[in-house]
């Protein structure tokens, strides 16, 4: 038994080094990429909303429902639009050029008054222009007819600007009051929510007998077969990304599978409260059944080199030295990294023998 013993130790002591493990470098393809996440979006995807506030009156659609452009969603009563369109009527009524005529003829009038003592002071001053010449009266007499004279000519011109004016200003009032009631017109019968594009309907966002305001969406509709990812990529990596990039990314809902797609769209402004960009990718081999806002984990290939040498990132030691036997250590050049592994331009060859120590 003591014999056995002793032989089973002599085997298994070459076999294991406590404290480490070991690997030797591969040769074979690696990627270097910049992680993302994101959510599935339907192509075209975008959110209804009123064009004026109130109840809803009565909802026409359900979730799953496919519409066309134009169709009604919802309707939405509002009171406060048939005011409005009372006031403007109000107001073109009391804006039309039919209701000012007496302030026209008023101007029109004094217009005239001012013609007329302009022509009698042009005709005095003729008069006494002409018995100066004769050395008949004095000469200021003829200076009080000539300003006199210069004085309603003044008048005059005055009161035929005031009644071209008035004229403009209620032609303006007029078609102005006019275009607002018509306006109101088209508010006060738009009370129906009409779809924007064609699609299906994702989701009913409010229920009948809820308020329905301008600034909050009632329903989300979007495209019913196409779809694309929309990813928020970190301010940090954003400078590496290019349109036409490889994008592999795994779903929640599809356990175990990769599928790719690519760089579409990069949106240049970037989120100040989660400092990201979003970038859209096209599906190149998409999942069978999607739906709006299911998640995926994305890596967008940034660069790809075939026959690399490679050995696990957790054998490299600071970037730059790996561990030998026998406690030497050795310096490397690195070249591409991924999650797991890391390129080695020079430093090892594949027949190296390095260490991982253990904690």
């Amino acid at each position: 038994m003591k014999a056995w013993f002793l032989i089973v130790i002599t085997l298994t002591l070459p076999a294991c080094k406590p404290g480490s493990e070991t690997t030797s470098p591969t040769v074979e393809t690696i990627s270097e990429s910049v992680y993302a996440s994101g959510i599935v979006k339907s192509k075209n995807q975008y959110e209804v909303f009123s064009t004026v506030n109130g109840l809803i009156q009565e909802i026409l659609v359900t979730e799953g429902d496919t519409v066309r452009k134009g169709d009604p969603l919802l309707r939405v009563r509002d009171e406060s639009s048939k005011f409005n369109t009372s006031n403007a009527r109000l107001a073109a009524d009391n804006a039309d050029l039919y209701a000012n005529t007496d302030k026209i003829s008023e101007a029109r009038v004094a217009q005239e008054v001012a013609q007329g003592n302009m022509k009698n002071d042009s005709l005095m001053l003729m008069r006494q222009r002409n018995l100066w010449s004769q050395q008949i009266g004095s000469l200021n007499e003829f200076e009080q007819k000539e300003l006199a004279y210069k004085n309603s000519l003044a008048e005059y011109r005055v009161a035929r600007l005031r009644y071209s004016e008035l004229q403009r200003q209620l032609v303006f009032a007029s078609k102005q009051s006019k275009n607002n009631l018509r306006i109101s017109t088209l508010q006060a019968g738009d009370y129906l929510v009409k779809a924007e594009a064609s699609g299906m309907v994702y989701k009913i966002l409010k229920e009948q007998g809820e308020f329905a305001s301008t600034m909050n969406p009632l329903a989300v509709v979007g495209d019913a077969k196409e779809f694309l990812m929309e990813m928020n990529v970190d301010e940090y990596d954003i400078a590496r990304i290019r349109m036409g990039q490889k994008v592999l990314f795994t779903m929640d809902s599809y356990k175990g599978k990769v599928f790719e797609a690519t760089v579409s769209k990069i949106e240049p402004l970037m989120n100040e409260q989660s400092r990201s960009f979003m970038v859209k990718a096209a599906f190149v081999t998409r999942p069978p059944v999607l739906y709006p806002n299911l998640s995926v984990e994305a890596n967008i290939i940034i660069r790809s080199k075939e026959k690399a040498m490679t050995i696990p990132r957790s054998y490299l030691v600071g970037d730059s030295v790996v561990n030998l036997k026998n406690g030497k250590v050795r310096k490397v050049v690195i070249g591409l990294r991924d999650y797991q592994k890391v390129e080695i331009v020079s430093g090892l060859t594949t027949g190296d023998l390095i260490y991982k120590l253990l904690p």
